[in-house]
């Protein structure tokens, strides 16, 4: 069995903030910031975050959730990606 290499730079069980609704997948995430001041990743949904429905899982899971993430393992420190759809390309921009 072929095994993939880990594409990010963080290890599989550093923990990141992603949504309930993505969670159980009833929201795509479409907003990604990797936050500089602590390196924290965050996964969402593009909606305004009520801070009730934040969850921290880790990053494995995450990409477990959306594989297409890992497109973002090179996001730099500081940086946001979005997208339209959970179809559409990744556009990055330093925040």
């Amino acid at each position: 069995m072929f095994k993939r290499k880990w594409a990010f730079e963080d290890p599989k069980n550093v923990a990141v903030i992603t949504l309930d609704k993505i969670m159980k997948l009833e929201s795509p995430v479409l907003y990604v910031t990797h936050d500089e001041e602590d390196g924290m990743w965050q996964f969402l949904d593009g909606d305004d975050v009520i801070e009730e429905e934040a969850r921290l899982i880790s990053l494995k899971q995450m990409v477990d959730i959306d594989p297409s993430l890992t497109s973002l393992a090179n996001l730099p420190l500081g940086w946001v990606a979005w997208r339209e759809t959970k179809d559409s390309e990744w556009i990055r921009a330093q925040r």
